[in-house]
């Protein structure tokens, strides 16, 4: 319970928002701008989806349309949406070259308040 308080009380204070434009399937995805909190996600972009899975659980929405593929995982403070992509050299797993984070209700939330509250949320289950 104390972490889940923490957790909350460092996405009250972090209110900096994130955006982008999601690529389109069948382009290649632009190199990700960088935003606040996007350190924090080195451990999502770049990541499978099997690894994605092991750090928030099972995802609350798969969706694949074409190479492309979405995994949102939800939590009772934020989502996350990982969009991945196949490697520009058509070999290997589909990787995060995109994510976006947001509170429940859309308002923007800080990413690395959003992938700490959703991993803090997976332990306490």
């Amino acid at each position: 319970m104390k972490a889940y308080a923490a957790v909350a009380a460092l996405v009250l204070l972090s209110a900096c928002g994130a955006g982008g434009v999601v690529p389109s399937p069948g382009r290649a995805a632009p190199a990700p701008v960088p935003q606040p909190g996007m350190a924090a996600l080195t451990t999502v972009m770049g990541a499978s989806a099997n690894a994605l899975i092991a750090q928030f659980g099972r995802p609350i929405l798969d969706v694949s349309e074409g190479s492309a593929r979405k995994l949102q995982f939800g939590g009772p403070i934020c989502v996350l949406d990982a969009y991945l992509y196949p490697p520009k050299s058509g070999r290997g797993d589909p990787v995060v070259t995109f994510a976006e984070t947001r509170q429940r209700n859309g308002a923007p939330i800080d990413q690395a308040s959003c992938a700490a509250a959703l991993k803090a949320s997976r332990s306490g289950r």
